[in-house]
């Protein structure tokens, strides 16, 4: 996933707040990096596990 040309989205809970995360999607990837130093870098994880971190933490 090329970082610099990706969409980014950011948590609409964050308002004009710069204190979040940001994720970009692709169909086999989700990566994720801070939104306050967006170029220091991004983990990517596999859909699948994105989603599986995203619905445990809803559950909660």
């Amino acid at each position: 996933m090329d970082h610099n040309t990706t969409s980014w989205r950011k948590s609409s809970y964050s308002g004009t707040e710069s204190n979040c995360v940001e994720l970009a999607m692709t169909v086999e990837r989700t990566a994720i990096r801070d939104s306050k130093a967006p170029d220091s870098g991004a983990l990517e994880v596999p859909r699948g596990a994105a989603i599986a971190l995203f619905t445990q933490l809803r559950a909660h």
